[in-house]
This record gives structure tokens, C-alpha cells and sequence, in this order.
């Protein structure tokens, strides 16, 4: 039986490149650039869930916050500024160690540390918002993961993911354009096999007892750059609550 999410391989390669975390040109500039899309859609699930007043600043104020796979902190940053008690996660330790000082830099009260989502279930914490960005394909036992954030959920609490598509499009941006071509990104850093369609993962999350409530498609326009979408064949964003 699987004892940990976390794959070694990954962690080591994110490891690799943590130092990159906060240049924009860098490896991470890609989800510098998404990451605008993805608080509007998180706002936009949130405000509604928990009924919050959109003219708030503060939208989280009040919330505990968990994100997993942090990496150097660009999306936990932003939801520590926005009101939530941030904890954060992430396997890679020098990408925590990327994160703990630029928040401190920033001025900026988030708990980073070093663990994977079923360690930290074993823990008392449970959190009203999750989110998991860019995680589920990369972890050693999805049914796991998906378990242990389940348990880390509050019973009215709101999960918010997003994650590659399995298709050819999918496979041609990602790993042929992003990786092999244009180089945005280390060779290594995706594995297709293991991306999951919507069908799939929302049949993981009922599994898990989760159910998805919104999915959108996360697109890409030249003229506009990244923004949501109703085509999810390459990327896609959604929500779920406790079943």
C-alpha cells in the first residue's frame, strides 16, 4: 500500500528549479500569468459559497486557508493579501524554503510547510477553502490524495482545482510546445499518462466522498492571454464541496 503521495521524482525536479519561483521569465512564468484567472474564478466560487460581499477586499477575511503544492507561494500570497489564514504545502523543501522568505520579505503571515495531504490530515487543522493547483497529476497515488483532502475539508468548506486535460491537444501544448519545443518548462515536468479528464477525476472526487459543482476550461488567446473558458480539452478549473 502506498504510504505517501509524494513521487520523489517530482519533488526532486521542483526542487531543481525553486530558485525560479518568482522570476516571471523563468519556468514559473507561465503560472504568473494564469495565476490572474485563477483567483477570478476562485473569487468567483467563493463569494458565492460563502455568501461574501463582492465589494469586500477582504473576501477571505475570516477563512482558514489551505493551498497545496505551493511551491515558492504565488497563488498562497495572494490568498493571505485577500484575508485568509494561509497554510500552505508543497513536497519540494527548497521550494519552501523559496516561499517562508519571500513572504517574509513581503510581510506576510503564511504557514509554510513541507508535507504531503495525507500527513497533514493526520492533524487536527481542517480548512473552509483548498486549493490545488497544477497537483493531482503529479502525485503517486491519486485515490490518496484525493482521501486525505477530503478529510482536511471542513463539512461546508469549498475546494477549488485545477489540473491538465488528457487529450491530444492537451499533449501537443503542454509537452511537445511547453517542454520540448519552446522550453518554458523542464523536460519531465508532465507526465500525459497521468493527466485526468473531467469525467475521470470527477468520478475520483465522488469516490472520495467530494462532489464537483462547476468545472470551466482555462484557454489561451494571443490577443488576451490566458482566460476562462468553455473549452477544457487542454486545461481545466473546478470546485467541489462534501457530498
Amino acid at each position: 500500500m502506498t504510504t505517501s503521495t509524494i513521487d520523489p521524482a517530482q519533488a526532486r525536479l521542483f526542487d531543481s528549479i525553486a530558485h525560479e519561483w518568482w522570476d516571471a521569465d523563468g519556468s514559473s512564468g507561465p503560472l504568473h500569468k494564469v495565476n490572474p484567472v485563477r483567483l477570478a474564478f476562485i473569487r468567483e466560487q467563493a463569494l458565492s459559497h460563502f455568501g461574501r460581499d463582492s465589494r469586500d477586499r477582504a473576501w477571505l477575511s475570516g477563512l482558514d486557508v489551505l493551498d497545496i503544492g505551493c511551491g515558492g507561494g504565488i497563488l498562497a500570497e495572494p490568498l493571505a493579501r485577500l484575508g485568509g489564514r494561509v497554510t500552505a504545502i508543497d513536497a519540494a523543501a527548497e521550494a519552501i524554503a523559496v516561499a517562508k522568505a519571500h513572504a517574509a520579505d513581503a510581510g506576510l503571515d503564511i504557514d509554510y510547510r513541507q508535507s504531503s495531504v495525507e500527513a497533514l490530515a493526520e492533524g487536527a487543522g481542517r480548512f473552509d477553502l483548498i486549493t490545488c493547483m497544477e497537483v493531482v497529476e503529479h502525485v503517486a497515488d491519486v485515490p490518496v490524495f484525493l482521501r486525505g483532502i477530503a478529510r482536511l475539508l471542513k463539512p461546508a468548506g469549498l475546494l477549488v482545482f485545477s489540473t491538465p486535460n488528457r487529450t491530444a491537444l492537451s499533449y501537443g501544448t503542454l509537452i511537445v510546445g511547453a517542454e520540448w519545443v519552446l522550453r518554458f518548462i523542464p523536460r519531465g515536468t508532465h507526465d500525459w499518462n497521468r493527466f485526468l479528464t473531467p469525467e475521470e477525476l470527477t468520478a475520483a472526487l465522488e469516490t472520495a466522498e467530494l462532489k464537483v459543482t462547476e468545472t470551466r476550461g482555462i484557454g489561451f488567446r494571443p490577443s488576451r492571454g490566458f482566460e476562462l473558458s468553455d473549452d477544457r480539452r487542454i486545461n481545466y478549473i473546478g470546485a467541489a464541496v462534501r457530498a
